[in-house]
């Protein structure tokens, strides 16, 4: 096997990427986008690109020209790139401006043919590490000025509208951006796992996919200044993390398919060793008892994990929700399946609904879990999603009536690359305390939360990955079954573990998002049998720092490398155990 391949699973290389510095200020430039913008070392934005979104909010890759550079006085950088749609093309130059007190950027581009896209226009993503909670200033395009301030927990829609400047103080700098050439607005990208707030163009609330019509011209322009500033920003207050937490319970997700393949399914369970198996029953693809059937039949071989029923039901007006979760919990008692805990969803929240759009037709929840509650009366029942966390936060379930509130994870919908998919565990803190605001005391899972997606809420299907590539909303990660796998998710369980989260999801048994390839057991197999072995245990310390994670659970230590470079005794995304830490091997 090949060292990528080892490391990543594929033998693709990362993106290249090119550090470039100026006086005071240095950026790294990758793939057409500058990231990492830090004056004097401390970062002032996470990322300038120009992005271009298919109809599924697919991420276009662009075709770079050559890219070239000169300095006198300022430094220029100018960036062909070239966007290709089964219908059209987008051709675009970026012009980049680099002084010492700020950026000028300004695209130009044109289309040829029917260029269709949801979004097409720069980006700026502000890094979460001391603007969370501070204060923000808004100047819109009629000139007016309103003050505000960048959430602390995760808002559930954009936090700033129509914004021709923002300003903000971090790092004690005043930082100014200041964007021309369309409308522009704010997102809260934590939820979706990214350690950003998102600047962009083209509202939401407007009509997508559109067009660029043939011969269509494109211009836009940001420029980012900053200086050093004359107040002083406190930095926000957290609530504090629950007291004592303990590692929570570990889950692999279970498709009714793959319990078919009992004796492969037994295997992986019993090497792993997670207190648990989420067994997913979606009701609108086919009848619920041949499922809920197949799972019984692996607990009739595999009775030592507890099963939690994930079910998606239809609700499409055939039945009442009462009738038809009545008839789910006669297919379980009939097939004799013996559930911990129910799940239920209603199959159109797994699809987001965007500001700006109507919501689809659906039951109150209020009247979902009521109806769960009559059906499955003895259990610990749940809402929440089965999809992501913004749908959890803009659809939020009566948590009053539950005994716990879940959504999943997944660090690919809006990069793909390795930096970006290990700077997701910074926001995941984030996700942890806005989820047990929502979750109001009741019990908090989350899960599945995997490197690649096994449904695309944004989109009509998730993206195909036949080359093994890095690419968004994918299903199949080819980092998943490399050493990167491993210690991402030695990453996550090190990001979650403070908040005391009761059950946590990180794989699935089988499949591309599973335990075992070709040659047996994957590296993140036995990542998880280390940690599933140290559920229940105390945490003393869980943290991520000059780009380790570090668990030190009950008695044992467990550690993971998040580079490519080996440090501090791991190789490259190498992990370890010491002491007591479960079962390691």
């Amino acid at each position: 096997m090949s060292d990528l391949r080892a490391l990543y699973g594929t033998d693709k290389p990362p993106e290249i990427c090119e550090t470039i510095t100026h006086g005071d200020v240095s950026l790294t430039l990758q793939g057409g986008a500058l990231r990492h913008i830090r004056v004097n070392g401390a970062e002032v934005i996470r990322s300038v690109a120009f992005l271009v979104r298919d109809r599924d909010w697919g991420t276009i890759a662009p075709r770079l020209g050559p890219v070239e550079c000169e300095t006198a006085g300022a430094l220029r950088v100018s960036i062909p790139m070239r966007f290709d749609t089964a219908t059209g093309r987008l051709e675009v130059t970026l012009s980049v401006e680099i002084t010492g007190t700020g950026l000028q950027v300004l695209a130009q581009g044109r289309a040829t043919g029917r260029f269709e896209t949801n979004r097409a226009g720069f980006t700026v993503l502000h890094p979460i590490d001391g603007v969370a909670g501070a204060p923000a200033t808004v100047t819109h395009p009629d000139g007016t000025r309103e003050a505000g301030h960048f959430p602390l927990l995760i808002a559930p829609w954009q936090p700033f509208k129509d914004i021709a400047a923002l300003e903000h103080v971090a790092r004690g700098l005043h930082i100014r951006c200041a964007f021309v050439g369309d409308v522009f607005e704010m997102e809260d990208q934590r939820q979706w796992g990214d350690a950003s707030f998102k600047t962009y163009n083209r509202p939401l609330a407007l009509p997508w996919p559109y067009r660029l019509a043939d011969g269509e011209t494109l211009s836009q322009s940001l420029e980012i200044s900053w200086q050093r500033a004359a107040e002083h920003a406190n930095p926000a207050e957290w609530e504090s993390p629950p007291r004592n937490p303990v590692f929570p319970q570990m889950a692999l997700v279970l498709t009714a398919e793959d319990a078919r393949s009992i004796g492969e399914v037994t295997e992986a369970v019993r090497f792993a060793g997670p207190q648990r198996l989420l067994c997913h029953v979606d009701a609108a693809v086919g009848p619920v008892g041949p499922q809920v059937a197949a799972f019984a039949a692996l607990q009739s071989v595999l009775a030592e994990p507890c099963y939690d029923l994930e079910l998606i039901c239809r609700f499409d007006g055939a039945q009442s929700p009462e009738e038809e979760l009545a008839d789910h919990a006669r297919a379980v008692a009939d097939a004799g399946l013996t559930l911990s805990s129910v799940f239920v969803c209603p199959s159109v929240d797994r699809q987001s609904t965007p500001p700006g759009s109507e919501w689809p037709d659906c039951p109150p929840l209020d009247r979902v879990h009521l109806a769960t509650a009559n059906a499955f009366p003895d259990l610990p029942r749940g809402g929440g999603m089965a999809s992501f966390f913004p749908e959890l936060n803009r659809k939020r379930p009566p948590s009053g009536m539950l005994d716990f509130v879940t959504h999943g994870l997944c660090p690919l919908v809006h990069a793909a690359d390795d930096v970006s998919v290990i700077e997701t565990l910074e926001a995941v803190p984030h996700i942890a305390r806005s989820a047990r605001a929502i979750a109001a005391g009741r019990g908090y899972r989350i899960g599945p939360a995997t490197i690649a997606m096994r449904q695309n809420p944004y989109g009509s299907r998730t993206i195909p990955n036949p080359d093994h590539d890095r690419i968004c909303m994918t299903d199949d990660d080819p980092r998943h079954r490399g050493a990167f796998g491993a210690a991402y998710a030695v990453g996550l369980a090190a990001a979650l573990a403070p908040f005391a989260a009761d059950v946590w999801t990180p794989a699935a048994v089988l499949g591309p998002r599973g335990l075992t390839g070709p040659d047996g057991f994957l590296p993140i197999a036995h990542a998880l049998r280390a940690l599933a072995g140290s559920a229940g245990q105390p945490v003393h310390e869980a943290r991520i720092a000059e780009d380790m994670a570090i668990l030190h659970l009950g008695d044992g230590t467990i550690r993971a490398n998040l580079t490519p470079r080996a440090q501090d005794g791991l190789p490259a995304f190498g992990w370890g155990a010491e002491g007591n830490c479960g079962r390691d091997g």
